[in-house]
């Protein structure tokens, strides 16, 4: 399965983030889409829309557990999708940003 790393991303790469509510505003990367992975095929389109044309999707979650599931999915529908290896623990421990809803400084649960 395609992964990428966390120090790979660039600034304007589309992220996917699969993590469940609690754990999204807890804290996130900051532009990224929020489609948690158990309400993923039901709000497919939302991604659709929302991902570039053409562009890469790198899917994240905490771990690389759950968006590794997911990018294998987007995968099977033809879409150009990564996995982010190590997920959103190693954004954060990168000195990555995360942030809450509100604009404030958030955690990886």
């Amino acid at each position: 399965m395609p992964t990428v790393e966390v120090g790979d991303l660039k600034d304007g790469d589309f992220l996917l983030d699969v993590r469940e509510n609690d754990e999204w505003q807890a804290g996130h990367a900051e532009k990224a889409l929020h489609i948690p992975m158990s309400e993923f095929v039901g709000r497919y389109g939302e991604l659709t829309e929302a991902a570039p044309q053409n562009g890469r999707v790198h899917v994240i979650c905490r771990s690389g557990g759950r968006s590794a599931q997911v990018t294998m999915y987007l995968v099977q529908q033809g879409i150009d999708a990564v996995n982010v290896d190590g997920g959103m623990q190693i954004w954060a421990a990168t000195g990555r940003p995360v942030v809450t809803d509100a604009g404030q400084s958030g955690f990886v649960l």
